[in-house]
């Protein structure tokens, strides 16, 4: 079991000085127990995070600068900077930065599960593929959804 350490993690720092390259997006972990798991992350324009599920998680984004489309389960909607975007377990979501803007959101998931692994999984990819991608993410308990219909 790991404990949360009492302390300040540095506005510009991850922990352990942790920074990932995930889907050319940068992932900073801020922090990290078996029962939360955050990170700042930083999406250019024209990147996203595909329409995936997390089976066994709940995520939270708190937008601090940007505006995001979001597929959140069968609906689509759009969140700016003061917004905070709740995702239930099992409920399929997609995150997009249609904008010409950079996206700066804190995101956190409860539990933690195995999603620090996978972004170091990510990360270390030589090419990040995206079937490479998705088999990685099945094998952390993440399902990518396929793309709709001439998407």
């Amino acid at each position: 079991m790991t404990s949360e350490i009492t302390g300040i993690t540095r506005a510009n720092e991850g922990i352990q000085g942790i920074s990932w390259n995930i889907l050319g997006q940068t992932y900073v972990p801020k922090s990290k127990t078996e029962h939360s798991f955050s990170w700042h992350a930083t999406l250019p324009p024209g990147t996203f995070v595909p329409p995936h599920i997390h089976p066994d998680q709940d995520e939270y984004l708190y937008m601090l600068e940007g505006k995001l489309d979001f597929m959140l389960g069968n609906s689509e909607s759009q969140a700016t900077a003061g917004d905070l975007i709740r995702l239930g377990m099992g409920v399929p979501h997609g995150i997009f930065n249609k904008s010409e803007q950079t996206a700066k959101v804190l995101f956190w998931v409860s539990p933690t599960k195995k999603l620090f692994d996978l972004f170091w999984g990510l990360h270390n990819m030589k090419e990040q593929k995206p079937e490479d991608v998705v088999a990685m993410a099945a094998e952390f308990n993440i399902h990518f959804l396929p793309p709709p219909p001439g998407g």
